[in-house]
C-alpha cells in the first residue's frame, strides 16, 4: 500500500515536474521534490533495521517500489542522505532477474 498510495503517485509527479512538464512550475517542482526526499527518508528509516521493505526476505513490496527508486536522479535525490535506502537499492540492481526486467523494453 505504500508503493501504491505514496511512492508510485508521488514520485510520478516529481518525475512529471523536475523531468516532463513543458513549463517549469516551480512550487510542483518543490513540492514534489521535497514530497519525494520525505519517502525516501520513510524507506531509509524502515531500512535501517531491515534489509528488505516488508518482510525479512526480498517481497512484491520490493519488486513494486524498485522500479520507482531506480529513477532517483529524476526527483533530486541525494543518496549520501539515505544510506540504508542505498544498500537496498544496490542489493536489488545486483539481482540478475532485476537487470534482465531493465533491459526491457530494449
Amino acid at each position: 500500500m505504500f508503493q501504491m498510495g505514496g511512492v508510485g503517485p508521488m514520485l510520478g509527479q516529481a518525475h512529471h515536474f523536475r523531468k516532463f512538464a513543458p513549463q517549469p512550475i516551480p512550487y510542483a517542482i518543490e513540492r514534489y521534490t521535497n514530497e519525494a526526499k520525505r519517502l525516501y527518508d520513510v524507506i531509509d528509516r524502515r531500512l535501517k533495521d531491515h534489509e528488505w521493505l516488508a518482510a525479512d526476505t526480498y517481497t512484491i513490496a520490493d519488486i513494486a517500489t524498485y522500479p520507482w527508486i531506480a529513477r532517483w536522479e529524476w526527483q533530486g535525490i541525494d543518496w549520501t542522505d539515505y544510506p540504508n535506502a542505498k544498500r537496498w537499492f544496490d542489493a536489488n540492481a545486483a539481482r540478475p532477474a532485476v537487470q534482465r526486467g531493465f533491459t526491457i523494453p530494449s
